[in-house]
């Protein structure tokens, strides 16, 4: 077996477009944490990186719709997540992010490498453009009628009612989410990494070489590489990210998904600028990448094909990736805020991060989805936590409290009981170790606890507080062995509940976790003094319980009311000469500006065929003045003028209003002559 003198693990870049919730607790961060905190106690070289993922189009589509820009959204979500990482106690060695010069110039120096040697292939391919907004549509900015369920607001990439993955050329009439405009084809240019290049490789390196990756991973793999790989873009037409670093390239970027692991890279320039090569160029060095299971393709082929192409990094030697974790039976949707968001469980549990932890990892979704429900949560804290664990070590220092004023009473002589169970501490280690080695958490975490069953079993069948009264050699040997059970804990806890294991070491007196006295007997010595005992968990009751159920209800109910929308109620019946009282006329903006102090109003210039004349609007959340110049609209010419703002308005814009609250211009299919009257 290949001997590694560094570990660098790392993380998947949480998306910066959101906080971070219990799914991606369970299936990557937690994971993480475990491994770099146990190969530390190990007394490894250890490096753990991670980052937020700032790239990409759906953070320029939540920029659009709060009408901030994509900086400020991703600022806002990246202190977010890392504040929230450092109070859960998932400890990195460096959280940055993506925006960062350093990543842009790794990311940008990654990409001139491959394209100055050739390992690129450029294509010409048409795509969808908004004449009006002057820019190439991603796919999330076009939607219209899926081809397959009728849905009128499905998405180029997917249908969000029947779930179907979609490509923009098969919507039904479709229209930009940017200007409401129909979309035509244009030409253009992006550079692609030739997948099916790596092909012959790739195969050999996962499938042969590879045999011991999870199973999930494993066979993801092997579906990918016998379905064929085909070359993936690496640029794309966006004004958000880093720049393509080649002349002629104005106004692309590169794509989120080669940029993104790159992160990896830069963060480690970042935090080891003089160093950091070795930790990604010396063979000696073990990487593992902790990801979900829609991250797998990226980690285990893309991100290889890319590191193999520029030819001087090591290959990660495992991709331990997870499933899903659904929550109260229903899929974590951060769309439909059916999600526990971290943030809000710290702020609603304060000191219990550990609680959290543990039920993750003890329902972590290691080879299929789980769920992660609230009266699960409780039950694994008041049934496991409370009485086992804590009720173990509450009683045995406070009975060597009680009994040898809060020290290590000395050990006497041993039954075979005593024997039998001293004997199961190393068995135990053994078992900790091959799990969090081979990636199995859930079952390190489990036999992590049978430490703390085991001495729980061991007080409660011995009985010390019996034998106090005939006999105190008996109880001295019967605490000193839970308390040895007690320091046992103490050790193996820390890397799965951290503040706990502090709390616990600090009660007998212990500074520090030593991995390498995990099994012994012998761990505090006689006479040591133990400080005041403290609870390490409390119960939680089924208030607190069912005040976070019906918190998910109510969300539910908001979304089922949410995807119903209803229109707007008929006004009363008006008469034909009423209508016919109205002049609608079509025009075209000649000019647009935002109204100085307001949110919402545009100035507009129109020319409406019989005079040029102005008209201020409240559509400015909707478009922009640069998007209104040379739109031709319908108007209310003959509306009685009135002052907004100091500024006089002639006349009234026609809108739609959808039942979502969209707003949407009335004009004609074709152009028109100005002034032509609408009947």
């Amino acid at each position: 077996m290949k001997t590694y003198n560094r570990h660098l693990i790392t993380a998947a870049l949480p998306y910066a477009n959101g906080p971070v919730h219990i799914g991606h607790l369970a299936g990557v961060y937690i994971p993480a944490d475990i491994y770099a905190r146990y190969l530390r106690l190990r007394g490894k070289e250890v490096l753990f990186v991670c980052g937020s993922d700032e790239h990409g189009v759906p953070i320029t589509i939540k920029a659009r719709q709060l009408g901030v820009s994509p900086q400020d959204v991703v600022d806002k979500y990246h202190l977010m997540i890392k504040d929230a990482f450092e109070r859960f106690g998932i400890k990195f060695d460096i959280y940055s992010r993506t925006s960062s010069k350093t990543h842009h110039k790794t990311a940008s120096d990654f990409f001139k490498k491959l394209y100055d040697e050739g390992k690129f292939i450029e294509k010409t391919s048409e795509q969808y453009y908004d004449t009006e907004a002057q820019q190439f549509l991603a796919d999330r900015y076009i939607m219209g009628t899926c081809p397959k369920c009728s849905n009128e607001s499905a998405y180029g990439d997917q249908c969000e009612k029947c779930g179907s993955t979609l490509s923009p050329n098969e919507l039904i009439n479709p229209h930009s989410t940017i200007s409401g405009s129909k979309p035509v084809l244009r030409e253009t240019s992006h550079w692609y990494l030739p997948l099916d290049q790596h092909e012959s490789w790739l195969r050999q390196w996962i499938l042969e070489e590879h045999k011991e990756w999870k199973v999930n991973v494993y066979g993801q793999c092997k579906s990918w590489l016998d379905g064929g790989l085909q070359a993936r873009a690496v640029s794309r037409d966006l004004d958000w990210g880093v720049p393509v670093p080649v002349q002629g390239a104005e106004g692309k970027v590169l794509y989120v998904w080669f940029d993104a692991p790159i992160g990896y890279i830069s963060n480690t320039i970042e935090l080891l600028p003089n160093e950091w090569e070795q930790w990604w160029k010396q063979g000696d060095t073990k990487l593992v990448h902790f990801i979900g299971k829609d991250n797998i393709v990226f980690h285990c082929i893309v991100f290889p094909a890319m590191l193999k192409a520029h030819g001087d990094y090591v290959l990660p030697e495992n991709v331990p990736a997870n499933e899903f974790l659904n929550l109260e039976g229903d899929k974590i949707s951060t769309s439909r805020n059916w999600a526990v968001w971290l943030h809000e469980y710290l702020d609603e549990f304060p000191d219990k991060e550990d609680v959290l932890r543990y039920v993750l990892c003890a329902n972590a979704p290691e080879t299929k989805d789980n769920d992660f429900t609230w009266k699960d949560f409780q039950t694994r804290n008041n049934s496991e936590l409370v009485a086992v664990f804590g009720n173990f070590v509450n009683r045995a220092v406070v009975l060597a409290g009680k009994y040898f004023e809060g020290k290590v009473p000395p050990l006497k002589e041993l039954t075979a009981y005593d024997e039998e169970v001293l004997k199961e501490l190393p068995i135990l280690r053994q078992a900790i170790e091959e799990n969090i080695e081979h990636y199995r958490f859930r079952e390190a975490l489990k036999e992590t606890m049978n430490i703390a069953r085991l001495g729980n079993k061991y007080l409660a069948d011995t009985e010390p507080w019996k034998a106090a009264k005939t006999d105190m050699d008996r109880v001295s040997t019967i605490l000193n062995i839970s308390l040895q059970i007690c320091a046992n804990c103490a050790i193996a806890f820390d890397p799965f509940l951290p503040f706990t294991a502090q709390k616990l070491r600090y009660m007998l007196g212990e500074s520090r976790a030593d991995w390498e006295l995990l099994g012994e007997s012998n761990i505090l010595p006689e006479g040591h003094a133990l400080n005041e005992a403290q609870l390490l968990f409390d119960k939680i009751e089924d208030t607190v319980v069912e005040a976070q159920v019906n918190k998910l209800l109510a969300t539910k109910t908001a979304n089922d009311a949410a995807q119903k929308p209803v229109c707007e109620p008929q006004k009363p019946a008006c008469t034909f000469d009423d209508f016919t009282k109205l002049d609608i006329r079509t025009a075209t903006v000649l000019e647009a500006e935002r109204v100085p102090k307001t949110d919402k109003l545009l100035k507009l210039t129109i020319d409406t065929g019989i005079d040029k004349r102005t008209i201020v609007s409240g559509i400015a959340e909707y478009y922009t003045p640069e998007q209104m110049a040379g739109k031709q609209i319908c108007i209310l010419a003959n509306l009685e003028p009135r002052k907004i703002k100091g500024i006089e308005s002639q006349g009234m814009i026609l809108m739609a209003k959808e039942p979502n609250g969209n707003m949407r211009f009335v004009r004609p299919d074709e152009v028109l002559a100005n002034g032509a009257v609408v009947n």
